[in-house]
C-alpha cells in the first residue's frame, strides 16, 4: 500500500472512530445488556414464562371481559407477542361505526397479562429492561433526533470498520497473532485493539449496517417513495406485505356466535410446532368480520418461515392461506434476516451469551482505539497546551463511558429495592447517577483511577444485584434454579459472573500499574 492511500486510511478511520466513539459506547453498552431485554423484564417483575413466541391466552374470555371495558363492537382489536414475556400488546382500532359516541372511535393501546387480564399503559409497564433496549438506540433523546443519530453513528461505524481493514491488510494475519502486553502502553492497546478488532469483526460489520438500515431506513427509502409510489407511503408497505388487508365494516351484526380459540386452534393444527404470536380481528360483531392468524415455526425447524391463515367469521370460511413452509419467499426472508441477526434471538441463551460478550469486545475496541490516540499524541515534542487538551478529551469519554457499568448496575439493585419504579424513576435513577459520576471522575483527573474504580464499583454493585433480589423477593437463585423459573436465575448468576470477571480485571490493571 503506497503512503497516500494509508494516511488516507488512517485519518479517516481515526477522525471517524474519535468522533463517534462515545455515542458508538453507549449504543454498543447498552445494546450487549439488550440481548437479554426479555430476561431482565422478567426479572424485574419476579416472572417466568416459556421460551416461546406462543401466545397463551384465553381469547373469548380475554374478548369477553375487553368487551365490557371497551365496547369492541365496529373495532379492529390486534393482539400480538413482541417477546418472552407474559403481557402481550393489545392495540385497538376506534369503531368504524358512524353513529357511535366520540369516545368509542378513539384507538386504545395498551398491555394485557395473560393470566389476570389486567392491562396496563406504555408508561405503567415501562421497565429497567425495555430502558436498556431504547438506549441502545438513544431513544430517550427527543424523536427523531435520536433515532437519526444512532443511525448515522452506526454508519460512521461502518466506515470506521472498512478502513481498518483496508489499514491493516496487509499485515491482517500477523497482527491478529501479534499480542505483546510487556511491551510499551501504545504498543499494548494497538495489539489489543487489532486483534479484538479482528475476532469480533463480522459482529461488528454486521451491527453497523442493520443498525443504520433499521435507524435511517426512512431517509433511504423516501426517494423510492416519492419516485415510483408517488409518496404514497402505505402502497409501499403493502408491497412489502407489512399490511394486511382492510375488510370493509357492514353495520351488520353478526347473527352466528364466534369463538376466536377455535380459529386459533384451527391454524396450529395446519403445521406442527406453529407457534402464533398475532391475532387480528377486524369488525368485530360485524357481519363482515374476519380473523387474521399469523405465527411462524421455530428456528430450528426452518428459519425464515411466516404463516398466516384469514377466516371469515360468518361461515367459517378460509379467505387467504400463507403456508410457513412453502410459500415464503424472498421478501420475507430478506425482512427476516435483517431483524433476526440483529436480534440475536434465533440461537438460545448461547447465541445470546456469544453476542453479549463479541458487544463487551467493541466497547473495548472502542476506548482502546480512544487510548491509542492519545498515547500516540502524548510526546514531548508537542505544545503543552494539545497534550492537555487531548487528555480532558479523553478523560471525558472515559468518564462517560466507563461509568455506565456502575451506574446500570446500581439501576438493577434500585430497581428491586423500590418496585415497582416507574418510567420518571428509572430516567432518575439511571441519568442523576450517571451524570454525578462523570462529574466526579472528571475532579479526580485521573484516567487509572477512573478505569481502575469503575471496575471495582461496578464489580461490588453486580455482586449486591442477586442478593438485593434474594432479600427483597426471596427469590433466590438456588430457589429459581429448582423451581426451573429459568430467566430470574438466569440474571442473578449472569450478574456473579459479569462481576467476577470485571473484579478479576481490576485487579490485573492494578498489578500491571504496579510493576509499569
Amino acid at each position: 500500500m503506497n503512503n497516500r492511500n494509508y494516511n488516507i486510511y488512517f485519518h479517516t478511520h481515526t477522525v471517524s472512530g474519535i468522533v463517534i466513539s462515545v455515542v458508538l459506547f453507549i449504543i454498543f453498552f447498552a445494546g450487549s445488556f439488550s440481548f437479554f431485554r426479555d430476561e431482565i423484564i422478567n426479572w424485574e417483575r419476579g416472572e417466568s414464562v416459556a421460551l416461546t413466541k406462543e401466545i397463551e391466552l384465553n381469547y373469548d374470555a380475554t374478548l369477553t371481559a375487553l368487551d365490557k371495558k371497551y365496547n369492541l363492537a365496529g373495532r379492529t382489536i390486534s393482539i400480538s407477542k413482541a417477546g418472552n414475556e407474559r403481557r402481550v400488546n393489545v392495540y385497538m382500532e376506534g369503531t368504524k361505526d358512524t353513529l357511535a359516541p366520540a369516545k368509542l372511535k378513539e384507538s386504545q393501546f395498551f398491555y394485557l397479562d395473560t393470566k389476570n387480564l389486567k392491562t396496563q399503559t406504555y408508561e405503567e409497564s415501562y421497565s429497567l429492561g425495555e430502558f436498556l433496549y431504547r438506549l441502545h438506540f438513544l431513544a430517550q433523546v427527543p424523536y427523531p433526533v435520536g433515532y437519526y443519530l444512532s443511525g448515522f453513528v452506526a454508519l460512521f461505524f461502518l466506515f470506521a470498520i472498512v478502513t481498518g481493514v483496508l489499514l491493516h491488510w496487509n499485515k491482517i494475519v500477523s497482527n491478529f497473532y501479534t499480542f505483546r502486553p510487556k511491551e510499551k502502553l501504545k504498543t499494548l492497546w494497538t495489539d489489543s485493539h487489532t486483534a479484538l478488532g479482528m475476532i469480533g469483526l463480522p459482529f461488528q460489520f454486521v451491527y453497523a449496517v442493520t443498525g443504520a438500515f433499521f435507524m435511517i431506513k426512512l431517509l433511504i427509502v423516501a426517494p423510492s417513495v416519492m419516485a415510483l409510489y408517488k409518496g404514497d407511503q402505505t402502497k409501499l408497505y403493502d408491497d412489502l406485505e407489512y399490511n394486511n388487508p382492510v375488510f370493509k365494516f357492514e353495520n351488520k351484526k353478526l347473527a352466528n356466535p364466534f369463538r376466536i380459540n377455535e380459529l386459533v386452534a384451527k391454524t396450529k393444527g395446519n403445521w406442527k410446532d406453529f407457534e402464533i404470536y398475532s391475532v387480528q380481528i377486524q369488525n368485530y360483531g360485524d357481519a363482515n368480520m374476519h380473523v387474521i392468524v399469523e405465527g411462524e415455526l421455530p428456528y430450528d425447524q426452518k428459519f425464515t418461515a411466516f404463516g398466516k391463515i384469514i377466516y371469515k367469521v360468518a361461515d367459517g370460511k378460509i379467505i387467504a392461506k400463507k403456508d410457513p413452509v412453502t410459500d415464503n419467499k424472498y421478501l420475507d426472508v430478506v425482512k427476516n434476516v435483517l431483524y433476526r441477526i440483529h436480534f440475536g434471538d434465533y440461537g438460545g441463551y448461547a447465541l445470546k451469551i456469544i453476542s453479549f460478550v463479541l458487544g463487551i469486545i467493541t466497547c473495548y475496541v472502542i476506548i482502546s482505539g480512544v487510548m491509542i490516540w492519545l498515547v500516540a499524541r502524548d510526546k514531548k515534542n508537542m505544545p503543552e497546551k494539545k497534550r492537555r487538551f487531548n487528555n480532558s478529551v479523553v478523560r471525558i469519554y472515559l468518564a462517560v463511558c466507563l461509568s455506565m457499568y456502575p451506574v446500570t448496575a446500581l439501576a438493577f439493585i434500585a430497581n428491586k429495592l423500590f418496585h415497582p419504579l416507574s418510567q420518571s424513576n428509572i430516567y432518575n435513577v439511571y441519568f442523576i447517577t450517571w451524570l454525578l459520576l462523570i462529574v466526579f471522575f472528571l475532579l479526580k483527573r485521573d484516567i487509572n483511577f477512573t478505569n481502575k474504580w469503575c471496575l471495582i464499583s461496578g464489580s461490588v454493585l453486580g455482586f449486591l444485584i442477586p442478593i438485593a433480589n434474594g432479600i427483597c423477593t426471596r427469590n433466590w437463585f438456588w430457589k429459581t434454579f429448582a423451581a426451573d423459573h429459568t430467566q430470574i436465575f438466569f440474571i442473578d448468576i449472569f450478574w456473579l459472573v459479569l462481576a467476577s470477571i470485571t473484579l478479576f480485571v481490576s485487579f490485573k490493571l492494578k498489578k500491571a500499574k504496579a510493576q509499569q
